[in-house]
């Protein structure tokens, strides 16, 4: 069961970073032209390549316990920020984040930066390409290492088939399209992400303190409707609270 939420927490968090990291490189291709920042996409690849494999083994050397404790810690702080802002956003406080918008503040940038050349090479085109990439890359490296070193021998393939999964879907609708995902409804997979994240930081954070949870991995079927209702309720809370602030905004009608 807590391989099944492990695959489609892995897809759906990695699928947000990549859909960032497809925008910002979108808009530098087209902007400044698709050679410079496809190496820098490479460049960005080959060095989350050799961060994994660094930091993969590393993490199975710690105990278990030890390891869930820190990294049920690390999941909680990111999901807890993620579910922090798409709980402001539906409520209305948090403006949504808006890819379209997004990619046209980058064509923009790019289209009035200066031409650095060298050796053929657009330079600001290929540190754009690769700080966006390997950022967002970063996080996607985490999410699979982190979420794989919890569960066992098969978790980091299972992470990675899901990080995989959101690779070939995103980068697929974003060459087909040749747009930003501008139509994804990005802030729902946020909360869905944070949610999961919240969920296993949780499950694993108290697992590493020593906590035994009825009914083993089965009780992430509790934790995770918990504490999508207390979500909900504060979106719903929130709503009400920025309404009511609104209407008392509201200049009198003479």
């Amino acid at each position: 069961m807590s391989a099944v939420f492990l695959v489609l927490a892995a897809t759906l968090a990695s699928a947000v970073e990549f859909i960032e990291a497809l925008t910002i490189v979108l808009a530098v291709g087209v902007t400044r032209g698709w050679r410079s920042a496809m190496i820098g996409v490479g460049a960005a690849t080959v060095a989350l390549a050799a961060v994994v494999a660094a930091l993969g083994p590393a993490l199975t050397l710690l105990p278990l316990n030890a390891l869930r404790l820190v990294v049920g810690g690390l999941l909680l702080t990111f999901g807890l920020q993620w579910l922090r802002k798409a709980i402001l956003r539906a409520s209305g406080y948090k403006a949504l984040h808006d890819e379209a918008a997004i990619y046209e503040r980058e064509v923009d940038a790019a289209r009035h930066a200066g031409t650095v050349e060298r050796a053929g090479m657009d330079w600001y085109a290929f540190t754009l390409a690769f700080k966006g990439v390997f950022l967002e890359g970063l996080e996607v490296a985490f999410i699979v290492l982190t979420f794989g070193a919890n569960h066992g021998h098969r978790g980091i393939p299972l992470a990675a088939a899901g990080a995989a999964v959101a690779l070939v879907v995103v980068a697929g609708v974003g060459v087909a399209v040749h747009a930003p995902l501008a139509r994804v409804p990005e802030n729902t997979l946020k909360f869905a992400v944070g949610l999961m994240l919240t969920t296993f930081g949780t499950f694993w954070g108290a697992e590493g303190a020593g906590v035994k949870w009825p009914g083993s991995d089965a009780a992430i079927l509790v934790i995770l409707p918990a504490l999508l209702a207390l979500s909900v309720g504060l979106v719903a809370m929130l709503r009400r609270q920025r309404e009511q602030q609104e209407l008392v905004a509201a200049p009198a009608v003479p």
